[in-house]
């Protein structure tokens, strides 16, 4: 029985359980892969994630919702980006699979879906189309009389975001078209960074200290959102074409007048496209497609099939996610066995230890292979991964390599389990500190602060682009920086000055490379801005778990400095009502634990309790920074709208020694980073939107800080969470669960339109 059979034949209870996991996880990857362009598991390893939730769906269909992974598209929405209405959905493609030569015929379910198109058709062998799948990013181009009104990336399929001057920076996309084009052509196509541009810009960036970027498509798909057309310029990406959305024109019968269009028209194509008719054609075309992309100057995973009429295509129309009229094969990832010589542990920039696995070198996927990633001590107890084993090792597209199983027949007879802690003898490798695991989490960490491991690593992230924006001081100068002795935390970058940074060596004593002081004015003169940033810039450098852009932002929302947060009482606050609360519903009555108890005892009790908290809450309730009320069932519910986890994150952080050394530090340095986004009802501007709260959803037309600082000038309160207090939910495309707990508490919902009327004093 496989994978997929057991799914199928799950206990209902089981199947909905691991159903839900399943959605959490491809959820969760999904932002990683879309929205970040900074995934953690391989393709193929996604790919069985995705395909073992479609079986469960096919054995369990009531589990499907509209919000299921299989029912939408990814979402790469982000904020910064006008954003654009796609006039018709720009859709996913399904994927079909290549199988092992155990599991029966390889190309069974290309097989399987060319057969569902004769039948759907009532036709024996209707033609298709077969090309390579571009591993880029998808994006889309509207030419309205000849010229580029805009270009979009698919978002979340029914909106996208405006990369318009990012995209005209790719020579190869014509900004007009010659006499005789359409009038209206949506074409739509792929970016992407051609494998030798990519290797000569990481060897760029090495030479000028900046961080390697991790794969092409990783690259592109970071480059095409970046702010600054002039930096986007600066990258090598490239475009192809691979279909159409809307168009009026001469009409289009079949993917060859497409193609015609796109030579007239000078706009790039998508090459080689064989045509195929009968399923032995159609297999032919994907093992050909499958020889050539070896040779192609762009990552590709698959074969993409689809029906050559254009008429035909309409008459299959499509799911909510996909067409009906297109797959995509997806090729077996290379696989090879080989040597595990060793296990090395790394240490990240959270003092996370992460095992990496040293091989007996191999060619995979036209590179060779050294290292994989064991990823943490249970992935390495659940594969039973021993040092000396025989390993099948694979790398998807340019992913980092992973070990698939181990091959126990080769097992040496001396080969013992693997423990982490014990092969670092319970010290962090790099500085010798003790290392600790938190319960109900599979990480060891180094707990100190000033491990000279994670100073690279918390520079590195310290000068992200979200955070301070110093990227000239991130990768490899952050690593020369510490290993010359010149910081042991971000913060003594602000130390450093033109002659001592300039003089940095970035290579080796034989061959030295200075960092220069033309780049060293440039990286203090960044540090010198950077003091100026806002609060939230701040708080996502300082890389607190859990507390990300967004979460930094809100946070900032409720403080009016750094000063302020470190000393939070409100965050004390918080978790003091979140305790209170807890003990106040135990102290119920009607409660089972509570039978036999002195119900009159208990009742005092509460009304005791109850009094103190609503005594604790009152002056933040005031400022809608928390609701304490009643749930209908006897109980209190508080409305924290930082979350619990976080918020104890944050007091945990700046309780500690490390917290507390960068709060001193950065006092020292006259650094008080202010929250523009603060405000205190004691102190509201008036305006016509005084003393109601807002909060924001979906996707906008303008950057989210920007409305914030709109509905603050007008005497307003933007919030981050729904709740009974909330006087309107603002929301764009999309929206989720705000605006389903929006809904539930019978709060307005407004458009941005709506706001903008009342930012000009007319109610809505």
């Amino acid at each position: 029985m496989d994978l997929f059979e057991f799914a199928a034949q799950q206990p209902v209870s089981d199947a909905r359980a691991r159903y839900d996991e399943l959605c959490n996880i491809i959820n969760h990857n999904n932002e990683l892969y879309y929205a970040q362009a900074q995934p953690e598991i391989t393709d193929a390893e996604y790919d069985a994630l995705y395909r073992e939730l479609e079986e469960l769906e096919t054995a369990n269909p009531d589990f499907i919702t509209p919000q299921s992974p299989t029912q939408r598209v990814g979402n790469d929405l982000t904020e910064g980006f006008r954003k654009v209405r796609h006039p018709r959905p720009m859709q996913s493609i399904d994927d079909i699979f290549e199988h092992k030569p155990e599991q029966g015929e390889s190309d069974a379910e290309l097989v399987d879906f060319y057969n569902r198109l004769c039948r759907s058709l009532g036709q024996d062998e209707p033609q298709v189309v077969v090309e390579p799948k571009i591993d880029g990013c998808a994006v889309t181009l509207m030419y309205r009389n000849g010229k580029l009104a805009y270009a979009a990336t698919r978002g979340d399929g029914s909106t996208g975001d405006d990369i318009t001057a990012n995209i005209l920076t790719i020579k190869s996309i014509p900004r007009t078209l010659p006499d005789g084009a359409p009038p209206l052509l949506e074409i739509r196509g792929e970016v992407y960074m051609p494998f030798s541009d990519f290797n000569k810009l990481n060897e760029q960036r090495d030479a000028a200290g900046l961080p390697a970027l991790a794969n092409p498509r990783n690259a592109t798909a970071g480059t095409i959102k970046l702010l600054d057309a002039t930096e986007v310029a600066a990258r090598p990406l490239a475009f192809l074409a691979h279909g159409h959305g809307e168009y009026q024109g001469p009409p289009l019968r079949t993917a060859t007048d497409f193609v015609e269009l796109l030579h007239y028209l000078g706009i790039p194509c998508n090459t080689p496209i064989i045509h195929a008719k009968g399923t032995d054609a159609v297999r032919q075309a994907v093992r050909e497609i499958d020889k050539l992309r070896r040779e192609l100057s762009y990552g590709t995973d698959g074969a993409v099939i689809k029906l050559a009429d254009f008429t035909l295509r309409e008459s299959l129309g499509s799911t909510a996610r996909a067409p009906r009229w297109a797959a995509a094969f997806k090729f077996l990832p290379e696989q090879k066995e080989t040597t595990l010589k060793a296990i090395t542990v790394q240490v990240g920039r959270t003092g996370v230890l992460t095992p990496v696995a040293e091989l007996e070198p191999i060619q995979l996927s036209g590179t060779t292979v050294s290292r994989a990633t064991l990823h943490n001590q249970d992935e390495i107890a659940r594969k039973d991964i021993r040092i000396g084993d025989t390993v099948l090792v694979e790398k998807s597209g340019e992913i980092i390599p992973a070990i698939v199983h181990v091959n126990k027949d080769k097992r040496p007879s001396d080969a013992t389990p693997y423990s982490l802690y014990q092969a670092v003898e319970g010290k962090c490798p790099c500085c010798g500190e003790p290392i600790s695991q938190e319960e109900g989490q599979v990480a060891w960490r180094c707990t100190n602060f000033t491990c000279t491991a994670q100073a690279a690593m918390r520079t590195s992230h310290f000068c992200k682009r979200e955070a301070l924006d110093v990227e000239s001081l991130g990768g490899t100068v952050a690593e020369a920086l510490v290993r010359n002795g010149y910081i042991s935390t971000p913060l003594d970058l602000f130390s450093l000055n033109v002659e001592k940074l300039g003089a940095l060596n970035l290579g080796t004593q034989e061959e030295a490379r200075r960092f220069g002081e033309k780049n060293a004015t440039k990286a203090l003169e960044a540090l010198a801005k950077a003091r100026e940033l806002p609060l939230e810039r701040w708080l996502t450098a300082f890389g607190i778990p859990t507390i990300g852009v967004t979460k930094a932002r809100e946070v900032a929302g409720y403080h009016s400095d750094l000063q302020q947060l470190a000393h939070s009482d409100y965050l004390r606050a918080l978790i003091q009502l979140e305790e209170g609360v807890a003990q106040y519903n135990a102290l119920n009555p009607k409660a089972r634990n509570n039978k036999g108890a002195d119900r009159d005892e208990l009742e005092q009790s509460r009304a005791a309790l109850r009094a103190q908290l609503e005594q604790t809450a009152a002056p933040y309730e005031k400022r809608n920074m928390l609701a304490l009320q009643p749930d209908g069932n006897n109980k209190l519910k508080l409305s924290n709208p930082i979350g619990s986890v976080c918020t104890r994150k944050l007091l945990e952080w700046f309780d500690s020694a490390a917290g507390q050394h960068v709060t001193a530090t950065l006092s020292m340095l006259a650094i008080n980073p202010l929250s523009p986004n603060y405000s205190d009802t004691a102190n509201t501007t008036e305006g016509p939107l005084s003393g109601l709260t807002f909060v924001l959803t979906g996707a906008l037309t303008r950057p989210r800080p920007e409305f914030e600082r709109m509905i603050s000038a007008a005497g307003g309160k933007p919030t981050g969470s729904v709740t009974k207090k909330t006087s309107y939910l603002v929301a764009g495309e999309g929206g989720g669960s705000k605006r389903d707990k929006a809904i539930k508490l019978n709060i307005p919902i407004i458009d941005e339109a709506t706001l903008l009327t009342m930012l000009k004093g007319d109610q809505a």
